[in-house]
């Protein structure tokens, strides 16, 4: 993925010598260039407080960014639920958290999910609030990229769109009563602090169509796990944008969705030919994409007046976003598409009988 990025970045900046497209290759090379070198984080588990009462949970933390993210709030002395696809894994990731974060003045515990079977969700949500009464940040990290070509979840959905999209939609949905709670704790001393962070992609700015996504792709998929890979990601987008809509100005939740950054992690798993050769060149360290995680869920750079804002590596928030993407995300009576609202419905027609 990353070697595609930086592709796309280079076809872009060949572009400025064409005349017309010259203002948007430009814009491509510049701000695309700088999320696959970011500058140094600002933003490291050293500028947060201790996170004693907070509750947090991480999907996909069994290894890889979410894993690193997990030791981080684990240190900070947060309440931190991971997420692992099978009761055995998921115990593992907890004893390794506990065994190598050596300051832990928190908690660490699991529950099981699997985002690719629809009707076994709402058991998953229920074992959470089985342990807890609230949740003051969700991430919604885990996901998949480029599995075999007709891959496909329990209910026959491709497998990226269920995965990457419609799992993450129908869980956040269920938590929301334990983000609400959440929000009343903090209303008065903390505003903005209770969060839902979605995992998107730089593939979403590079490659996207331009009206964003192509709605009829979802119900025929094409038989190319790279574009349904960038539906996906461009869907994620989408979801977080409409969140913050819906449900930021009236329950005052924070929706960001993010770029984590190129970073080695087992997401490449089906992409093992190039695994080895990108990991010395454009790949970092999962820790890194982290950083990008951790400011999305915790910065005071991000409030209600930004509600629905994307960040980029090492923690940034993005101010020169893509116009057609901007477009998409606006609703017709703003001016825009409207896309970003058609993906929501989407995502609610296609999870309303599993709530």
């Amino acid at each position: 993925m990353a070697l595609l990025i930086l592709k796309r970045a280079k076809e872009s900046h060949q572009l400025t010598q064409s005349g017309p497209p010259r203002e948007i290759a430009t814009y491509k090379f510049t701000t695309q260039f700088s999320q696959i070198f970011p500058p140094r984080p600002a933003f490291t588990e050293k500028d947060i407080t201790f996170q004693r009462g907070k509750v947090f949970l991480v999907t996909g933390g069994t290894s890889g960014i979410g894993f690193e993210l997990a030791k981080i709030l684990y240190a900070r002395g947060g309440t931190v639920y991971i997420t692992g696809r099978t009761e055995e894994k998921a115990q593992a990731a907890v004893k390794e958290i506990q065994k190598t974060v050596k300051e832990r003045d928190g908690k660490v515990d699991y529950i099981v999910l699997n985002l690719d079977d629809l009707n076994s969700i709402k058991g998953s949500a229920e074992a959470f609030r089985e342990k807890e009464l609230k949740l003051d940040v969700l991430w919604n990290n885990a996901g998949i990229s480029q599995p075999p070509i007709g891959s496909t979840s329990k209910q026959g959905i491709e497998l990226q769109l269920a995965t990457n999209c419609l799992g993450p939609f129908l869980f956040t949905q269920l938590m929301l009563p334990l983000l609400d709670a959440a929000v009343c704790e903090h209303e008065s001393s903390s505003p903005g602090a209770v969060r839902v962070v979605w995992l998107s992609s730089q593939v979403a700015e590079l490659d996207s169509p331009p009206e964003g996504i192509v709605m009829a792709e979802l119900s025929n998929p094409p038989q190319d796990n790279a574009r349904n890979y960038l539906n996906s990601k461009v869907g994620a987008w989408f979801l977080s944008t409409e969140f913050g809509r819906r449900y930021g100005p009236e329950r005052g939740i924070i929706s960001v969705a993010m770029n984590p950054g190129a970073a080695n992690t087992n997401l490449l798993r089906y992409l093992r030919w190039t695994k080895i050769v990108r990991s010395y060149l454009l790949l970092h360290n999962p820790r890194m994409a982290a950083l990008t995680e951790l400011y999305s869920g915790l910065s005071p750079d991000i409030n209600l007046e930004n509600n629905g804002c994307y960040v980029i590596p090492w923690g940034r928030i993005h101010t020169t976003v893509a116009p057609h993407l901007m477009n998409a995300m606006r609703r017709n009576e703003e001016g825009g598409t409207g896309k970003a609202k058609q993906f929501w419905e989407f995502c609610e027609d296609k999870t309303k009988d599993y709530h």
